[in-house]
């Protein structure tokens, strides 16, 4: 396994150093189980993105003006998301929402950390359990822990498989915006974020785009597998 770690200024630097830096440092190989079953995925075996002021305005990438490339997400898409990171409101198609567990344990995050001082290793926040293996699409974040050291708050992210193109600055974003409003609720000051997973990946529709706007020529290989993706 090829560990790879990235330092970043802001939550738009990770996401386009992640894609910059993929089409050298990944795997390409196809999907047997999963999201797109049969379609490629470039993806990294283990990655580790540590942003030092995430809090940076705007949370999410702004594509070039005249580039033709479509903002891989949007504030509408990231505030949506995060009503389902912090309430337990789930729609009749959905089977599983991060909120059913990160809306129970932000609350007692905070409390402790109020309450019990700073100095500890147990505000974890666990997403998913045992019987999510058995769902279609088990939950991609799997945890949230927590730091605060120096007067600030910190998150340490993991992700078991996670869309670079247009998941990681969705996530990331709303993470962001909950991470600040427990600090503000804690009474301490906005930190960095530590975000690692071994399935950081492009899947092969975006990989024109992804190579567009680091610009970057795709080897005829991969514009092979792309167009067969199209098909």
């Amino acid at each position: 396994m090829k560990c790879v770690q990235l330092e970043a200024r802001d939550l738009p630097d990770a996401w386009f150093q992640a894609v910059y830096n993929i089409f050298d440092l990944g795997t390409i190989y196809t999907i047997d189980r999963g999201s797109f079953e049969g379609h490629k995925r470039l993806e990294y075996d283990f990655v580790c993105l540590y942003i030092k002021h995430p809090v940076q305005r705007p949370l999410i990438p702004d594509m070039p003006p005249g580039a033709g490339i479509p903002p891989p997400t949007d504030m509408e898409y990231v505030n949506q998301y995060l009503e389902k990171l912090i309430t337990d409101a789930k729609s009749e198609n959905e089977i599983y929402t991060y909120g059913e567990d990160l809306s129970v344990q932000i609350p007692k995050i905070v409390q402790m950390y109020k309450e019990q001082g700073h100095g500890t290793n147990q505000a974890y926040m666990a997403v998913g359990s045992a019987k999510t293996l058995d769902y279609d699409d088990p939950p991609c974040l799997r945890g949230v822990d927590t730091r605060i050291r120096d007067g600030r708050l910190h998150f340490v992210l993991y992700f078991r498989s996670w869309d670079l193109w247009a998941g990681l600055p969705s996530n990331l974003a709303a993470l962001q915006i909950v991470k600040e409003d427990m600090a503000e609720q804690i009474g301490v000051e906005d930190g960095e974020i530590i975000a690692c997973s071994k399935g950081l990946h492009l899947y092969d529709y975006t990989w024109e785009l992804a190579a567009l706007r680091i610009n970057r020529e795709l080897s005829q290989e991969m514009k092979d597998m792309a167009r067969e993706a199209d098909e």
